[in-house]
């Protein structure tokens, strides 16, 4: 039986990400339309998401939240206060929430919430497949069936991992979480290059992205390491030994370790300048 069989969830925040939790449950059979309740101030929105998921909506966080079991916390980053201030009340203990806020350290979520049962986490893109990675991290006041409710949710987007070091979310953020964003910048440098050669477009376009899925494919099943499957197509003075010299000088391994090092550098930031603006000034949240 699923850890979410005779869970109530709430989504806070229903965009993008939220949706893809609602699909990837709803399409594993995890949980019935019934058991999901979305939040959302625009009234075209929450009848999109009744008419193609089948779930109830509602206009105040505060009702989605009041008689839930799990929260998702699906916002973006600035309206954490905001929306804080208006679920704060009506949360009670035993509840379960889930972040998925880029940046919000679970000091700033607790605090501004009044609530410690609280995960965060931080998937990527893909998961809008069900093909994302999440990592994530359990306050020590989160249940073990709470753990396995977050994992079988977050689950639902992909793969997942439970880290027991925050620091690790942080760091996921700036290679799986941001990770997306390298492989596109890629796949176009790549596209562009093909045109250059003589392509059309769209044949360039099929040639990258069918050649990179088909590289993941083989890496993750062969479980080799990537330098041997790279040498494994690296012939002594062949085209790939005249492409990996290019790339070499022009310190491509470097550029990417200091944009993952950029992106983890601005993650901590966004969670110092979260916790600094929600920080209680008299003793009561803000």
């Amino acid at each position: 039986m699923s850890p979410l069989a005779k869970v109530t969830i709430a989504t806070v925040g229903s965009g993008v990400m939220a949706e893809a939790m609602i699909a990837g449950v709803l399409r594993g059979r995890l949980v019935e339309p019934g058991q999901i309740v979305a939040s959302h101030p625009r009234a075209e929105r929450r009848e999109e998401l009744t008419r193609v998921h089948g779930i109830r909506t509602v206009a105040s966080n505060a009702e989605a939240v009041e008689g839930a079991d799990v929260i998702v916390l699906a916002i973006k980053p600035q309206m954490l206060g905001r929306v804080a201030r208006d679920i704060r009340p009506h949360l009670r203990p035993g509840q379960l929430v889930i972040s998925v806020l880029a940046g919000a350290t679970t000091r700033a979520l607790t605090g501004a919430l009044g609530h410690d049962q609280v995960v965060r986490s931080m998937p990527n893109t893909p998961a809008r497949l069900g093909k994302g990675m999440t990592v994530w991290f359990a306050t020590p006041e989160v249940t073990a069936d709470q753990r396995a409710q977050a994992g079988a949710l977050l689950g639902a987007l992909g793969a997942q991992l439970e880290v027991d070091d925050e620091k690790l979310v942080a760091m996921a953020t700036a290679v799986s979480g941001t990770g997306p964003t390298y492989v596109f910048l890629v796949m176009e440098a790549l596209i562009d290059a093909a045109v250059h050669l003589g392509f059309p477009r769209h044949i360039a376009h099929d040639l990258v992205i069918e050649t990179l899925e088909g590289s993941t494919v083989f890496a993750k099943q062969s479980g080799m390491h990537p330098a041997e499957l790279r040498n494994m197509v690296t012939s002594p003075g062949g085209t790939s030994a005249a492409a990996l010299h290019e790339l070499e000088s022009g310190r491509l391994r470097t550029v990417l370790s200091e944009a993952v090092w950029a992106a983890f550098r601005r993650t901590v930031e966004l969670g110092d300048q979260l916790e600094a603006a929600l920080a209680p000034e008299d003793g009561k949240p803000r």
